[in-house]
């Protein structure tokens, strides 16, 4: 996205946020949108996995550190 578009985007967003809003209810808005955007252009790029392949790799994770999904 073109930084004049983020910029868009953001002024956008701080419109549709409430007048009452904190500096922090800011900070998690914009880590959200970013962590969508980058999500999206991961999945764009085919840089993804299944559904299967990510509950491989909990069920690793978690046999890694001794506990187990229920």
């Amino acid at each position: 996205m073109s930084k004049a578009r983020v910029k868009e985007e953001m002024k956008k967003m701080l419109e549709a946020l409430p007048e009452d809003c904190t500096w922090e209810d800011i900070q998690y808005h914009i880590y959200v949108r970013e962590k969508i955007e980058r999500g999206m252009a991961a999945a764009d790029a085919g840089d993804i996995i299944s559904q299967e392949e990510a509950e491989k790799r909990v069920d690793q994770w978690l046999k890694s550190s001794g506990q187990d999904r229920r």
